[in-house]
């Protein structure tokens, strides 16, 4: 049975600080592999900076081509929105049986794990691999030393995707932020201009 961490993001776009996270938590902890999934976009909330989700799974899957463990989902775009980390767990378990899948999570979305939509079903089921962020906040009692929460001593990466949108609207080089497969791409489809 394979051991799978879910890295769920809009990845608008995936940048190096994505990359470095997903690569570190396969090489140093007991996750077999890293699967990318990317958000859908949320027909609720209109946001002009979003892609369309086909060119944010296309950065995606540029991105980890040369990457075997690491790999790219889709599985949320065919399920009801507006959708809940519970529901996509539940449902790709059951698409594949044989695997094992865990969640991913930067220690702020810990922080706020309590508020998100059946937790305790999360965990009853599921491991949660974290790793380092700088964010405000506490961790509340209950997940400090919880036998299903791992935290992994992986790099802190202040890299965000609002920054790289930002820096190619204002004609910055932002290229060390991308790979040379998701800046080309960006590139040529003139993605985040205006």
């Amino acid at each position: 049975m394979n051991k799978i961490g879910l890295y769920f993001g809009t990845f608008n776009p995936i940048h190096v600080g994505h990359l470095i996270i997903a690569n570190h938590m396969v090489e140093y902890s007991d996750l077999d592999e890293i699967w990318m999934v990317v958000t859908p976009h949320n027909p609720f909330k209109k946001k002009n900076s979003l892609l369309e989700n086909h060119h944010r799974f296309e950065l995606v899957y540029r991105a980890t081509e040369n990457y075997p463990k690491i790999k790219p989902s889709d599985i949320e775009f065919k399920l009801p929105q507006p959708n809940y980390t519970v529901h996509t767990l539940a449902h790709i378990s059951d698409v594949y049986p044989k695997h094992e899948f865990c969640l991913i999570m930067g220690e702020d979305n810990l922080k706020s794990f309590h508020k998100w939509k059946n937790y305790e079903t999360i965990l009853e089921h599921h491991h949660i691999y974290v790793y380092p962020r700088i964010a405000d906040g506490i961790i509340e009692h209950q997940f400090k030393n919880h036998p299903k929460i791992h935290k992994v001593d992986a790099p802190i990466v202040q890299i965000s995707s609002t920054m790289i949108r930002n820096g190619i609207k204002d004609q910055k080089n932002i290229k060390p932020l991308l790979t040379k497969e998701v800046w080309e791409y960006v590139d040529e489809m003139n993605f985040y201009r205006k």
